[in-house]
């Protein structure tokens, strides 16, 4: 048991950090993952590692049980975080708008990917691939700059009341069928490298988990079936169950589980009752431990200082927000959102946060791309953040996130429910 000290140190710091950058975010009107990503940067290589070499790898180790410990905890922030996401979107918020939720995610995927693939067709030298991988590289660009992401979105909407919205329910659907678009595509890209891992499992858990909630959702609300019986409550849960136990099983294989933990949250979310008393139970230690620890892992292991390429970063920056930006919003506009809330849906689904990184940080893994295109995906994460923190509040006209603190409502006034109060 010697590394428990070492592990009790890094969450410590972790938290700290996680407490004092994001609680600054909110003043400056960002959402406060913004300040937790911004932590795992600091305390990482990029600056941590260049002011003391010799503490930062004694403080936060790249291997050893403490370091497996960590990677543990923060794959079960994300899960926990992403499955508290499916049970604050409120699915009658968006019923009738189904068609605009898909079309908006059709246009969203298609034009960021279409972009992303002809940049590197069209420049090959800026990107120093091999020509064997070229093609392979052009399809994974294409991916990385057509997903959204899911928990960094879910964050700022719920930081800006959003959550619960019709607005918020569209963003919400879009991103989770961007995602499952993304790590589909991306899982077949890593089979055709020959990766060690085992992809086409966890396509194959990601399209199963998919049908069985869409289905249980239609036969909730285009047949009757009432989840607060005990018959229908009973299988609720039991498919919630399932559906959480797989997520963890993916995103322990190496595949990618949040999707599972997102739809198992949303299947839940049908079970008023059950929904407000498990939120009651859950929503502080995650939003204020499991979450912010992964948000800061996310920054722990790259020197973004010594890999920043200017022309790289601004080539992916200006496509990634064209692309999504003006394809979102063009789906929204088509499936008759008005002009201005369809540019917030556009903003919304342009933040590319903690998703953006994971799928960088495995294709970096597995050799797909080098470290100068890794920081500059990871830049263009953490900027499409800021500019949705930015952008949503001014058009959709609500006060900014620092206005804005998460206290649940006493238990004798309305069990377990949370509210957005304001200060």
């Amino acid at each position: 048991m010697n590394w428990l000290p070492s592990f009790l140190i890094q969450i410590m710091v972790m938290l700290s950090i996680a407490r004092i950058l994001g609680g600054f975010a909110k003043q400056l009107n960002q959402p406060a993952v913004l300040g937790e990503i911004l932590g795992g940067i600091i305390l990482g290589p990029t600056i941590f590692g260049a002011l003391a070499p010799a503490l930062q790898p004694a403080v936060f180790p790249p291997s050893g049980d403490s370091s497996q410990l960590l990677n543990t905890l923060a794959h079960l922030g994300l899960i926990a975080f992403v499955f508290i996401a499916g049970m604050e979107v409120d699915l009658d918020r968006i019923r009738g708008r189904e068609t605009g939720a898909i079309s908006t995610s059709i246009c969203s995927i298609a034009l960021p990917f279409a972009l992303g693939y002809a940049m590197v067709v069209l420049i090959p030298e800026l990107w120093n691939i091999s020509i064997e991988n070229r093609q392979l590289f052009a399809l994974f660009m294409g991916t990385a700059l057509s997903i959204s992401a899911l928990p960094v979105i879910a964050r700022i909407l719920i930081d800006l009341d959003l959550m619960s919205s019709e607005l918020g329910g569209i963003i919400m659907v879009s991103a989770t069928i961007n995602d499952i678009f993304g790590w589909s595509v991306f899982a077949l890209i890593l089979t055709s490298l020959n990766a060690n891992i085992r992809p086409s499992l966890d396509l194959i858990l990601t399209v199963g988990m998919l049908a069985m909630a869409f289905g249980v959702l239609y036969l909730i609300k285009r047949k009757g079936a009432n989840p607060v019986e005990p018959l229908w409550g009973s299988i609720i849960d039991l498919i919630a169950l399932v559906m959480l136990t797989a997520s963890l099983a993916s995103q322990f294989m190496g595949g990618h589980g949040i999707v599972a933990a997102f739809l198992a949250g949303l299947i839940l979310s049908q079970r008023r009752c059950r929904k407000e008393s498990i939120l009651n139970r859950i929503y502080l230690p995650v939003m204020t431990i499991l979450a912010p620890v992964y948000f800061v892992s996310l920054g722990l292991r790259t020197d973004f200082a010594a890999e920043f390429d200017a022309t790289i970063v601004l080539l992916i920056f200006a496509v990634a927000c064209a692309g999504k930006i003006i394809g979102a919003g063009l789906g929204a506009i088509a499936a008759g959102i008005e002009n201005r809330k369809a540019l917030a849906v556009g903003f919304g689904l342009n933040a590319r946060g903690a998703m953006e990184i994971a799928l960088a940080s495995a294709a970096l893994h597995y050799g797909l791309i080098e470290g100068q295109i890794f920081v500059a995906l990871v830049i263009m994460a953490l900027a499409t953040t800021v500019i949705c923190s930015i952008g949503l509040p001014q058009l959709m006209k609500t006060r900014p996130i620092s206005a804005k603190t998460w206290e649940p409502l006493p238990l004798h006034e309305q069990a377990g429910s949370y509210n957005y109060l304001e200060s």
